[in-house]
């Protein structure tokens, strides 16, 4: 397993982390939870140091089932966790709520569930069109100061957004969406990073099931999968004729990419998103340990610059991928 720095942390992190949403069993179908705590398990066993979650992940589940994974094991590894976004008792939508309160309360319930008495990463899940990111930001200080947290971040905020809270306390982490199917980072998210130092993490590495291999023209998602909408973070990738020709292009990465190297078009999305020097982990959701192994081996691939090269044309043909990237007008049903 390949190790990087976590922005100025301090801290090193395996390069492929564990993204625990997929373990939420509401979100993505079903999941078995014994089989989940073995995915973290095998994580563990092969190098994997860096593990996320979310209270917004099944009400809480998500947080739930990892932290009894980890159990004494806790110490071995980067935990991070999120708030401002939360799921209501006996509700199915996500609600934001930013508010300095609200942060305060959460972090309690996450180290409850968690089963620890501090996260190492503390982020804001989504900004929250109806309070200042200055309070939810200067809430989430508060949060590292009292020692329950030992560092602090963003999740999908704007360079605006982040330059706002740089005065409040120097950003440690930042997460988002990155992919093939999703660009949008490195105009200006990803430049503003590097030069102040804040460590990556990229969510989505197989643009959010597409680029396993396994969709079909003719797949269609359960109204109780987030990505039956056909919208991932405001880019249409799965709606309509896009999702046709998405699977047409990775068809095609298959077999003109992946195949003559030898490897799954899984390995080629993750080295993909690992060739830029700015991400420090690529998180990638798993369910079973052979879902583990599947992607670990993707770490020590290397993509020449040939390989990036036809990858480029390829992807010109994808369609669905926009250039904005506006997380204050994503619906809440679509926060995800």
């Amino acid at each position: 397993m390949e190790y990087r720095a976590f922005g100025r942390t301090g801290l090193e992190v395996s390069a492929m982390g564990f993204g625990s949403w997929p373990m939420s069993g509401d979100r993505y179908g079903p999941v078995e939870d014994e089989a989940a705590m073995s995915a973290v398990r095998r994580a563990l066993d092969i190098g994997v140091t860096c593990f996320d979650s979310a209270p917004g992940y099944g009400a809480g589940h998500a947080e739930e089932v990892l932290g009894k994974a980890l159990g004494n094991r806790r110490r071995e590894v980067v935990l991070v966790t999120k708030c401002a976004i939360f799921i209501p008792p006996g509700s199915k939508t996500a609600e934001r709520d930013g508010s300095r309160a609200n942060v305060l309360r959460e972090i309690d319930d996450s180290l409850r569930r968690l089963g620890t008495d501090v996260v190492d990463v503390y982020l804001v899940h989504w900004p929250d069109p109806n309070v200042p990111v200055e309070e939810t930001f200067g809430a989430v200080d508060e949060v590292v100061k009292s020692g329950k947290a030992r560092f602090a971040g963003v999740s999908n905020f704007t360079v605006e957004q982040m330059q706002r809270c740089m005065p409040i306390r120097p950003i440690d982490v930042l997460q988002v969406g990155y992919h093939l199917f999703d660009r949008r980072m490195e105009r200006e998210i990803f430049p503003f990073c590097a030069e102040n130092g804040i460590g990556v993490m990229g969510y989505g590495s197989l643009a959010h099931g597409l680029l396993t291999g396994t969709f079909t023209a003719e797949t269609t998602f359960d109204e109780m999968d987030w990505r039956y909408r056909g919208v991932a973070f405001g880019q249409p990738i799965f709606k309509g004729d896009n999702l046709a020709r998405n699977v047409r292009v990775v068809e095609r990465l298959k077999r003109e990419v992946s195949e003559p190297l030898g490897v799954p078009i899984t390995h080629v999305a993750l080295a993909w998103s690992l060739r830029n020097p700015v991400v420090s982990t690529a998180l990638v959701g798993a369910r079973t340990p052979t879902e583990v192994d599947q992607n670990a081996a993707a770490t020590e691939l290397k993509l020449s610059d040939d390989d990036v090269r036809k990858i480029e044309e390829i992807m010109a043909d994808a369609g669905g991928m926009i250039s904005a990237f506006t997380p204050l007008r994503i619906p809440n049903e679509e926060w995800e």
